[in-house]
């Protein structure tokens, strides 16, 4: 268990979105995202149960979390620092990696888009083509 004074820190990414997310020890959960409220940033109950979803998993404790995260969309951003969540969850104690990972909550999502590549419209599209 981390002590007063510091705190656990662990990077989330998911398609192009990062977060770098710190937990301090606190009496109650509670979130500050690019330091603002997590009702503010994430306006949706869905995405909000997101972030908590981690905590959901290893009852019994409580952190304060910090984050901040850069692009990718809003659903991106809050799975970004679920994983980030998990991972400092992990390195706080060992044991609750196994329920982390059974839901999935320790995967990171790779997807992003293709380059466009020269000759084509677009990453895969090739020019309309006519016999004459």
């Amino acid at each position: 268990m981390a002590t007063k004074d510091t705190y656990i820190e662990a990077v989330g990414r998911r398609k192009t979105a990062t977060a770098r997310v710190r937990l301090f020890p606190a009496a109650k959960t509670s979130f500050v995202i690019n330091e603002r409220k997590a009702e503010d940033y994430f306006p949706t109950e869905h995405l909000q149960k997101t972030l908590q979803d981690a905590f959901a998993k290893v009852e019994g404790i409580a952190f304060k979390v910090s984050a901040k995260v850069m692009g990718g969309g809003i659903p991106a951003q809050a799975e970004a620092i679920r994983l980030g969540i998990a991972r400092a969850l992990v390195k706080d104690d060992i044991t609750r990696r196994g329920d982390l990972k059974a839901a999935g909550y320790l995967k990171r999502d790779p997807r992003m888009k293709e380059r466009k590549k020269f000759g084509l419209r677009s990453a895969r599209r090739a020019p309309q083509w006519s016999k004459r």
